[in-house]
């Protein structure tokens, strides 16, 4: 899903105005900001654990004498 950031309250209500006031927009935004914050910073810990995983197969692997090749990004 794309989101035009350009014009952000077109791309959530459709075009259509929300009737709520400036304060109320303002702690809308600010609550929605907080809460995707958190869901990145969980996303992040989800790819250390991962890679953390990864890094103690390998290990094991190359203690059982197996070759990996790391592939270039």
């Amino acid at each position: 899903m794309e989101v035009n950031k350009e014009n952000l309250e077109d791309a959530l209500n459709d075009g259509q105005q929300p009737q709520i006031s400036k304060e109320e927009e303002i702690g809308y935004h600010k609550g929605s900001l907080s809460t995707l914050i958190n869901e990145r910073n969980e996303l992040i810990k989800m790819a250390q654990v991962v890679e953390s995983l990864m890094q103690a197969h390998m290990k094991r692997l190359e203690e059982l004498g197996v070759k990996i090749q790391q592939q270039k990004k």
